[in-house]
């Protein structure tokens, strides 16, 4: 017997016990998240670093393998991955009420820019309004084209995903409308099935974030419930908020892969309905890029400024809680059931055929409609290059691409 090997009737040493935290409260997550929301800029991964940096390093609220979990489970699951590590922190660190309280926090900044913005832009008038809508929607084309690149890089680096990538833009850029988006990314995903398997790894199935069973079903009741209710409430009673929120909650439900990537679904639900107009809705998503905060508060300004619904700040709202309420209810909905599932090989590589589809419809959407409704001669090409060059190869932060794009539309509009 190895000396290692305890004793007949000895149980040995005892397990290591996970040391329980002490509860923060509401208002204390509320404050750091609302410092997070002021601060954090850069997009969804640059928010992972803000987190990890306050609640992990600083303030010590879980430890580096918890949040890990928490990151992959949030990527894995469509809607806002930083919000929803967020709200999972929110959640780990004073409950439902810091869920709440972090969500809140992390948003509000942003959204109130973003709907202020929407209320003041029926006052932009004359070549100056006209030209920084203009270069609002350029500084989209060069964010969007940096986004493909970058998830092209992570997301479809061998030949098999590149294929699916690449499949998928061919499809939505010949069919168009959202019914083909969602088709594209359920293929992907059956593709991975079959195809990918090679390429997904081994994950530590460890989670430290227990929700019960039955809270975690009746959320995921709720997300299908409602996804698949909604459009008949909109269809039975013609009203136009239900409408509003059946269009928000359908692209926060099938958002794979990345703020960006809801671009394509909210264009195919707001745009191609005619309630934005294209111009409206780029200018918005240029403006977005400048935001701190979760790059979802562009739905605020969509709501804002709606031809369906109240419209206003109240359209704002209602689309900003539509579009985060499904990310948020499928993350409740599926802790409890994550460690298990991630041990599956099948669901990994299901996933990374999704992802890879996800790619190609972005890439669609960069050709239509950000590019050619943008890009229309030599100068806005010119101001586009050059916003897209600031962002990858110059590393310069959104918000100064922003302001070079908006006096780049200025000057375009007034001098060619």
């Amino acid at each position: 017997m190895s000396s290692d090997e305890p004793l007949a009737g000895h149980p040995g040493p005892p397990s290591p016990q996970r040391v329980a935290r002490p509860r923060g409260t509401v208002l204390e997550v509320f404050v750091a998240f609302l410092k997070l929301g002021a601060t954090s800029f850069g997009g969804p991964v640059a928010h992972l670093g803000y987190f990890r940096d306050e609640l992990v390093t600083r303030r010590r609220w879980i430890d580096d393998r918890e949040y890990a979990d928490l990151v992959a489970l949030s990527q894995f699951l469509p809607g806002p991955a930083s919000s929803q590590v967020g709200f999972g922190l929110g959640m780990l660190r004073a409950g439902v009420g810091g869920a709440l309280a972090a969500f809140v926090a992390f948003t509000l900044p942003s959204a109130i820019l973003m709907i202020a913005f929407a209320s003041a832009g029926s006052a932009i008038a004359g070549p100056v309004g006209s030209g920084i809508l203009e270069g609002l929607k350029l500084v989209a084309v060069a964010v969007v084209a940096q986004a493909v690149w970058g998830m092209a890089g992570t997301l479809a680096p061998d030949k098999t995903r590149a294929g699916i990538a690449a499949g998928a833009a061919v499809l939505v850029v010949l069919a168009g409308g959202s019914i083909a988006q969602i088709v594209v990314i359920v293929v992907g995903a059956m593709l991975g099935m079959w195809l990918c398997r090679s390429v997904a790894t081994d994950a530590d199935p460890g989670s430290s974030f227990p929700v019960p069973r039955a809270v975690g079903i009746l959320c995921l009741g709720a997300f299908f419930v409602l996804l698949i209710g909604l459009p008949v409430l909109a269809a039975v009673t013609g009203w136009g908020a239900a409408d509003l929120v059946d269009a928000f909650y359908r692209a926060g439900a099938l958002v794979f892969g990345g703020g960006h990537v809801v671009l394509p679904l909210l264009e195919a639900e707001i745009v191609s309905t005619g309630w934005v107009d294209t111009r409206e809705f780029l200018a918005g998503y240029g403006l977005a890029q400048a935001m701190p905060g979760p790059l979802f508060t562009f739905a605020g300004y969509l709501g804002a400024v709606s031809a369906v619904g109240p419209g206003g700040v109240l359209g704002g709202a209602i689309a900003l809680l539509a579009v985060f309420l499904p990310g948020f209810l499928l993350l409740t909905g599926v802790l409890p059931f994550w460690s298990g599932f991630r041990r599956q090989a099948g669901a990994r590589a299901a996933m990374a055929g999704a992802n890879a589809a996800v790619v190609g419809v972005l890439g669609a959407a960069l050709y239509d409609p950000v590019f050619t409704s943008a890009v229309v001669d030599p100068a806005t090409f010119s101001l586009a290059l050059v916003c897209f060059v600031l962002l990858t190869a110059f590393r310069v932060p959104p918000w100064v691409v922003v302001l070079v794009g908006a006096a780049g539309g200025v000057v375009i509009a007034s001098f060619f």
